[in-house]
């Protein structure tokens, strides 16, 4: 992701003080604030393969359990647009360091908690600590390296960054079925640490953060608004099913809440001088259209995450350790999938096909997905699994790139930020949506199945976990259907012109 215009290594004239690429150990400057942001992307992919043992240890359902997940990223979607004027106002150094140690901090009492909604408010906690920790990351080692080595900066980022979804799930299933799924929060204690004793030792702010520091406005409105809104979007999408929805009369006040905190959003920062998110940039169809698009693969892209996991250990009763090796090929397919978007963007100019293919393979791949039975070999899930990280990570780069290219470099900052929260809220609301869907489709299956056939005991059982598989087939053909009906969009993106490097997306 871009970073905040302040996080620009450049001072108020617009050159680039020499002091800031001097600073000694600039590898050790790198590997400090890459140890934090790696860290954060670790976390995610580790934590998904341990639901279905959080989910026993706390006796819950679905729907609840997935609050672990929604709840760090409905925080990272509130965080990540501030990130750039704490910055200023904090400094750099400070920040990260504030933001490893709270994360630190938060991991510990996740591992600690006793509860359900303990871990809630504490994944909240990781989520406000870790939502800066990327671009934090990325805009260091862009000021710490010479200008002639920041495709080297960016790419050794870039690896760090690809590295962390392929090791997590495997990582996550050793850790939870040798110790608990507890370790997976405290093994951040130690590395936290690491990182924050060695950002504190070799990372140093720029001066020309000290000249922007003072002339810093901040959009305390506009902050209160997005909070408001996001939060109370998301407690209706994560609860509202559970209480029957608008028959709850707290959902009718949240809802109506949700809608005030909105509009009154909207309102205020199309008229404010320096707004927190940059609304206007909406005006703009490309982005519009790459928004949205990113917006709804992130959903579908967090509910096969999600699912995939649960499935697997709950249905096919896979311990841990085998459903993160299930799962990690995902994580190599997209790595696969990033190398050759930049290989691709080198020969064509319109890499538009290359979404609307990705968008089909990633529709193929739930279907094939939607096909699981009870009988699933292990060479049947690993395929669909792969391909899907395939076709849904070739999609980020191109969207991204096509999207955020057509905004003026002075605005880049505010897009991208504008950019990763909508992201980040549409995998939040994917989450929610699918634990309902799943909820509901369960409670259908079980019902039609366990009133039409006689049962013992145990032939009860084997007929629920027939309704779970038929309720996870249902959610993955809603989601293949998802992405084949936003193949077409990718033709809305505005063509890059013929020297854009496509591939700038790329984190």
């Amino acid at each position: 992701m871009e970073s905040e215009p302040s996080f620009a290594n450049a001072n108020e004239s617009g050159a680039i003080e020499p002091s800031a690429h001097q600073q000694p150990h600039k590898w050790l400057v790198a590997a400090s604030v890459l140890l934090g942001a790696i860290l954060t992307l670790l976390d995610g992919s580790i934590v998904n393969v341990a639901l279905p043992y959080m989910q026993r240890s706390f006796s819950v359902g679905v729907d609840r359990i997935s609050w672990v997940v929604t709840s760090y990223l409905a925080a990272v979607s509130v965080m990540i647009p501030m990130s750039g004027w704490i910055a200023v106002r904090m400094g750099r150094r400070r920040y990260l360091l504030i933001s490893v140690a709270m994360f630190v901090a938060a991991s510990a009492l996740c591992g600690l908690a006793r509860s359900i909604g303990q871990i809630i408010v504490f994944r909240v906690m990781q989520g406000l600590a870790g939502a800066a920790m990327m671009p934090l990351s990325q805009a260091i080692m862009l000021e710490t390296f010479p200008v002639e080595e920041h495709t080297l900066a960016m790419t050794t980022f870039g690896i760090g960054m690809m590295a962390a979804p392929v090791i997590g799930p495997t990582l996550g299933g050793w850790i939870t079925e040798s110790f608990s799924w507890r370790w997976n929060f405290y093994i951040n204690v130690p590395v936290g640490s690491l990182a924050a004793i060695m950002v504190y030792a070799y990372v140093h702010d720029p001066l020309y953060l000290s000249a922007q520091r003072r002339g810093a406005r901040v959009d305390y409105l506009g902050i209160i608004l997005i909070t408001a809104a996001l939060a109370t979007f998301q407690i209706v999408l994560g609860r509202g099913g559970h209480d029957g929805w608008f028959a709850a009369p707290w959902v009718r006040y949240t809802v109506m809440l949700s809608v005030l905190s909105t509009v009154g959003l909207i309102v205020h920062e199309l008229h404010y001088p320096e707004p927190i998110v940059d609304l206007r940039l909406f005006g703009i169809m490309s982005f519009s259209v790459g928004v949205g698009l990113l917006s709804l693969q992130g959903l579908a892209l967090w509910t096969v995450n999600l699912l995939n996991p649960l499935f697997l250990e709950n249905v096919l009763h896979y311990d841990a350790w085998s459903a993160g090796l299930a799962v990690a090929p995902r994580g190599l397919g997209v790595v696969i999938a990033l190398l050759a978007v930049g290989q691709l963007s080198r020969r064509y100019s319109d890499m538009r096909p290359i979404v609307c293919v990705g968008f089909l393979i990633g529709a193929y791949q739930a279907y094939r997905m939607s096909q699981w039975t009870l009988d699933t070999h292990e060479s049947e899930v690993l395929l669909p699994i792969f391909l899907f990280g395939v076709g849904l990570g070739a999609i980020f780069p191109i969207v991204t790139a096509l999207a955020v290219g057509q905004i003026n470099r002075e605005r880049i900052g505010f897009a991208s930020s504008l950019f990763s929260m909508m992201v980040n809220t549409g995998a939040a609301a994917g989450i929610a949506i699918a634990t309902n869907l799943l909820t509901a489709s369960h409670r259908r299956h079980e019902a039609q199945i366990l009133t039409s056939r006689s049962s013992s005991a145990l032939y009860t059982n084997v007929l629920k976990s027939q309704a779970w598989l038929l309720a996870y087939n249902d959610v993955y053909r809603i989601t293949a259907i998802l992405l084949l009906l936003l193949c077409p969009w990718a033709f809305f993106l505005r063509r890059a012109p013929a020297n854009t490097d496509t591939t700038l997306g790329v984190e």
